[in-house]
């Protein structure tokens, strides 16, 4: 047993939050304002539920599995190449101009160290995974709320639990039995967020970053002496 302990992998990791960590907007309630803004939907009766559901979220108190069906029913009405070519225009317009300095810094910083880098995120994986690209992480190493796909195409539905709040602990899990299973053991990990909603999270973490935090989030962090960083400088 200690022979096999003595092979396994020991490394540190560093997990990222997208929404107002790495980027200074959310990224999915823009998604939900760009297809608004190029008539894919209805725009009053989509803006209004769109506000609702982030108005909930930061407050605490969103149905993530209801709020992710609702995003996921525009992404059932079309195929997925027309989709992608949406996504792309997004995000150049919508997303790279959000990236903060400081975030692909201290991320790159991690990379150059030989950490693992995950980014996790409770929105869904059709908007995180492209997104993370532009950062260099690969899906292998991006968690985010899963949506089903069938036939080529999304079916209004997820696979699993958001991955929001403990269901970030759950999915996080999931993903580190994984990287047991290869060999690969972490002895040190970071967690980045801004929101309360993550303090499950950066509890769990060894090292836990508060990125401009909101209220709730940054009296926690007085609270328990961790760290406290203005990414939006």
């Amino acid at each position: 047993m200690q022979a096999n302990q003595s092979q396994r992998a020991q490394k540190e990791l560093a997990l990222f939050d997208l929404d107002h960590t790495l980027l200074d907007v959310d990224s999915d309630y823009l998604w939900g304002e760009y297809i608004v803004k190029h008539n894919l939907v209805d725009e009053a009766e989509y803006r209004t539920a769109n506000q609702k559901f982030y108005q909930d979220y930061i407050e605490g108190t969103l149905d993530a599995t209801e709020y992710n069906e609702f995003v996921a029913q525009f992404l059932s009405s079309l195929p997925i190449d027309r989709l992608h070519e949406l996504r792309e225009d997004y995000i150049k317009s919508e997303i790279e101009p959000h990236i903060r300095p400081k975030a692909m810094e201290v991320l790159c910083q991690h990379i150059e160290q030989g950490h693992d880098v995950v980014i996790i995120s409770a929105t869904n994986d059709f908007v995180v995974s492209a997104i993370a690209k532009r950062f260099g992480i690969e899906d292998s190493h991006v968690l985010s709320t899963p949506l089903e796909i069938k036939d080529e195409r999304y079916t209004g539905k997820l696979t699993d639990k958001p991955n929001f709040q403990e269901g970030k602990i759950y999915h996080l899990n999931k993903w580190l039995d994984k990287q047991q299973a290869a060999g690969i053991e972490f002895n040190k990990t970071y967690a980045y967020s801004d929101s309360k909603n993550d303090i499950p999270l950066l509890e769990w973490a060894d090292v836990a970053i508060c990125v401009s935090p909101d209220d709730t989030l940054h009296a926690h962090a007085l609270a328990h002496r961790w760290a406290v960083e203005d990414w939006s400088l």
